[in-house]
């Protein structure tokens, strides 16, 4: 384990993290899940020492369940652990490569454990749009996009508060993304110290406006269950985490997008 780095992407189902794996597992000196059989490729179905998603209502949920959640404290943050989870996912890496990248939607949640069980990594956050994430959560959930757009900011304000705490992390919207995918990639590629990559993959640009013109449209309905009140505090909370539930076209500007580099050093 001393001889590689992990790259651990984390964002929440449907905010863009398989295309990013994509993009980065091709560079030469990255190595990732492909072709595993699991589920998106994601190294928590590829492991049996911690509990997936799923076990805690998958997609659109798990976030809300305490038990989900994970850091330096958990009784799992052994070496132990850290030795059977690579031992488990080591058969599907190059371990020749500089960095080892895994990508799974708990992450987003359990960075400080990650970071506990293999220091020195190095995580990527990809946060989009709650409406967007809530509706194309939804066909998985069986839930109402109230509790969807809810269970996204949850995860992303226990995101924000752990962040603090990461020695190594560079934390970007969906949003920007798509909207200059080569930029993107480049700014990350430094952040990780590797020599930039051409971005092969088609990046849509304007998936956010469908889901936003089903958001519109469902507000005008009474019989629907998106029909319910945006409250200061909701719209607060929204803000907090770059976005806006009323102006949602618009992101709202916050202070720690970007790389950071220094625990303990962040300030929301």
């Amino acid at each position: 384990m001393e001889d590689n780095t992990f790259i651990f992407l984390a964002g929440l189902h449907r905010s863009g993290t398989s295309l990013l794996h994509e993009i980065l597992r091709e560079h030469s000196e990255v190595s990732g899940f492909s072709k595993t059989g699991a589920p998106e490729d994601e190294g928590q179905h590829l492991q049996a020492v911690y509990e997936p998603a799923k076990s805690f209502g998958g997609p659109g949920k798990f976030a809300f369940d305490q038990k989900s959640y994970m850091d330096e404290s958990h009784s799992l943050a052994t070496n132990v652990c850290a030795k059977d989870i690579f031992e488990q996912w080591s058969k599907y890496y190059d371990l020749s490569s500089k960095y080892l990248i895994e990508k799974s939607p708990p992450n987003i949640i359990r960075t400080r454990y990650l970071q506990r069980i293999f220091s020195g990594s190095k995580f990527i956050v990809i946060l989009r749009h709650p409406i967007a994430v809530s509706y194309a959560t939804q066909k998985w959930s069986n839930t109402s996009v109230k509790s969807l757009i809810n269970h996204s900011l949850h995860a992303y304000e226990i995101f924000l508060d752990d962040m603090r705490l990461l020695n190594s992390v560079y934390v970007l919207r969906y949003e920007d993304f798509v909207c200059e995918p080569q930029e993107t990639v480049d700014t990350i590629c430094r952040f990780l110290d590797l020599s930039p990559i051409t971005v092969h993959h088609k990046v849509r640009n304007n998936i956010n406006e469908k889901y936003f013109s089903i958001w519109k449209s469902d507000r005008k309905k009474f019989y629907n269950k998106v029909l319910f009140k945006i409250t200061p505090d909701l719209e607060a909370r929204a803000n907090r985490c770059g976005y806006s539930l009323i102006n949602y076209n618009e992101c709202v500007p916050v202070p720690w997008l970007g790389s950071h580099n220094k625990a303990n050093t962040l300030k929301r």
